[in-house]
């Protein structure tokens, strides 16, 4: 059975923490994000997160499940409007548009990893036979649900769905805005090639590192894990994908920046 949390002490730790944070004494946030992770070691606040964006700890593998479950819960009812008029999120617009411009399709089966509320699957269901949904979020789920778009909707997180699953295989998988959420790339890929007919596409989007930052992976200001080019083109070969192509764009508004990133159209060898 889960201990129970003691939430009054989890939101003062929590509030204590950004609070520091905010007024840039890092050493002491630390310290503060870490009782939080004492308290609730499951991390629903994604303070493990928030360390490493801080340029502190361990950079996790990917952020902790109850957190990205919590945060898009908590956010699915304005998800859409937040992400399409505020922070001028248009992805999936441009996955079609290179599908259309490259002359790729229609498709027998696509798997829409991390489908939220059904942006992807609306703007490419006429190109797709049968469309199959994924998301840690079980609000997120109701509303593309709602939508009448894929045949069927899971609520799992998307590593570990594609371990599992043992339904037909895709010749298309989609992960807009499911790699900001994941550090290391080798469970999404490996299981994206175990789930692909041969000659199928995985097309995702990407955050991207700086170019000086020699790193592979990290946790960038916004708390979002930002990836090297370089990084995604030697695990795509790594786990017989054929890139494509791989097109430099804007993935989001923050803050009034954009967040220069990377669309990847990968074939499976």
């Amino acid at each position: 059975m889960a201990k129970k949390i003691d939430e009054e002490a989890l939101a003062e730790a929590y509030n204590r923490a950004l609070a520091l944070e905010k007024a840039g004494e890092i050493d002491a946030a630390v310290r503060a994000y870490e009782e939080v992770l004492a308290i609730d070691p499951e991390d629903h606040g994604g303070a493990a997160v928030r360390i490493a964006s801080m340029g502190r700890g361990d950079t996790p593998a990917r952020a902790p499940d109850a957190y990205v479950e919590t945060l898009f819960d908590q956010h699915a009812e304005v998800f859409e409007d937040v992400l399409v008029e505020q922070l001028g999120y248009h992805v999936p617009m441009l996955v079609r548009q290179r599908l259309q411009e490259l002359k790729l399709g229609p498709f027998k089966r696509m798997l829409d990893l991390g489908c939220g509320t059904g942006l992807t699957g609306g703007t490419l269901r006429d190109l797709c036979g049968e469309m199959t949904g994924i998301d840690i979020s079980e609000n997120m789920v109701e509303i593309a649900h709602e939508k009448d778009l894929y045949e069927t909707l899971f609520v799992a997180e998307v590593e570990d769905f594609l371990e599992d699953n043992d339904e037909e295989p895709f010749d298309l998988i989609t992960a807009t805005d499911v790699l900001p959420y994941l550090g290391a790339l080798e469970p999404l890929f490996f299981g994206a090639a175990e789930n692909m007919t041969k000659g199928g596409l995985f097309i995702f989007s990407s955050e991207t590192l700086p170019e000086d930052d020699t790193r592979t992976y990290a946790v960038g200001p916004h708390q979002r894990f930002l990836h090297a080019e370089n990084y995604i083109r030697e695990r795509l070969t790594a786990t017989g994908f054929e890139l494509v192509e791989i097109t430099d764009i804007n993935v989001r508004m923050q803050e009034g920046e954009p967040s220069p990133g990377h669309l990847v159209i990968a074939k499976l060898g």
